[in-house]
């Protein structure tokens, strides 16, 4: 199966990186934006995309990102997406929903009582949508609960 990656940096990267058990046994790409941490992809061997940070609510960003992701999306062809946010996500959770690709989207750990913006745009979307508080399942019943991914 092949994978894509998408997460900001910060902590979505290393949230996405506590996962590596499972995203390693796999053929994957990263998408994410350019920083001191997620920078280590490169001296690791790892494919990945680099796409301008976007930040929340930054529409501008959010409207000049959504054609590079669209041509990541073509260029890859994965079979999933997973994402641990935050904002970029949103780009992929649209464009992957229009394409019929997987889409997987692990809501942070910081939010206990309510899902993140990002979260609130993609809940609707994504095929699988895990948070990390059993709590939020109550409120957002197609949410699933398996513990938090540290």
């Amino acid at each position: 199966m092949k994978l894509m990656l998408v997460c900001t940096s910060g902590g979505h990267f290393s949230t996405m990186r506590d996962m590596e058990s499972f995203w390693s046994q796999h053929e994957r790409v990263w998408v994410t934006d350019f920083k001191k941490d997620t920078s280590l992809l490169n001296g690791l061997n790892e494919r990945v995309f680099w796409l301008p940070y976007q930040g929340p609510r930054d529409w501008k960003r959010f409207l000049m990102n959504l054609p590079r992701s669209l041509r990541v999306l073509l260029l890859e062809r994965p079979d999933m997406v997973l994402s641990t946010g935050a904002s970029i996500a949103v780009n992929f959770a649209i464009l992957s929903k229009l394409l019929g690709i997987r889409f997987l989207y692990i809501e942070s750990i910081s939010r206990s009582d309510e899902l993140s913006l990002s979260g609130k745009f993609i809940y609707p979307l994504a095929d699988e949508f895990y948070v990390q508080w059993q709590e939020l399942t109550e409120k957002y019943p197609r949410a699933i609960f398996r513990g938090t991914v540290a």
